[in-house]
């Protein structure tokens, strides 16, 4: 459905399913069904919903700067899966991201963005090592898939809640970038060290007495 929905988007041919009266009604007494959640960034240029051609309560959209995957963002991750058993995560990067070009190009930032940046940090470094010539948009670009696979690792590494339900089958993380300039969606697949991830299950928490 994501996939024919930008296909949709990219055509100009448009259904914008799920918005009119009768989806905002059902919605409201049955509550949300999401099918999918989103990881994305804030930019203003990826409006998650408009480029998959969705509508109301079709997608559970996390959206942050970077899209990176801290505390907030995978309570929030968290919570679709466990409490409305989306199946599929999408970690969707984009072209032209401030976030990662900031730390590419050793930007100066202030207040609490420089906090934030500090989960791209590794992806712009191994962005880095494994493409020692690029630089300027070339690196950016290249960052901005490397940040995708951060973000899924980041996510692996603090929540035991999605490692297992990667394991257990109840969902499947995947990584995208979205291009602003053709609005077309890449599909970068599963983390190719899921299995690794997944498999370091963090031990329960004794109960205090």
């Amino acid at each position: 459905m994501l996939k024919k929905g930008n296909a949709r988007y990219l055509a100009g041919n448009q259904e914008h399913p799920h918005q009119d009266f009768g989806r905002r009604e059902l919605t409201a007494e049955k509550g949300q069904h999401p099918f999918a959640t989103v990881l994305s960034c804030s930019d203003s240029r990826v409006p998650v919903e408009i480029l998959f051609d969705r509508g109301v309560g079709d997608i559970f959209v996390i959206r942050v700067a970077g899209n990176v995957a801290n505390v907030d963002e995978v309570a929030s991750i968290e919570y679709s899966a466990d409490h409305l058993n989306t199946p599929l995560l999408v970690v969707l990067g984009h072209t032209h991201c401030g976030a990662v070009q900031a730390v590419a190009e050793n930007a100066e930032l202030h207040g609490n963005i420089s906090t934030l940046v500090k989960s791209i940090v590794p992806a712009v470094a191994k962005a880095r090592q494994k493409n020692p010539a690029a630089t300027g948009e070339a690196l950016v670009n290249e960052a901005v898939k490397v940040n995708v696979w951060q973000a899924i690792e980041d996510l692996f590494k603090i929540s035991p809640i999605t490692r297992k339900n990667v394991k257990d089958g109840k969902l499947k993380v995947l990584g995208a970038v979205y291009d602003i300039d053709t609005g077309a969606i890449t599909w970068l697949g599963t983390h190719d060290k899921k299995e690794d991830l997944i498999s370091k299950i963090a031990p329960q928490p004794k109960e205090s007495h």
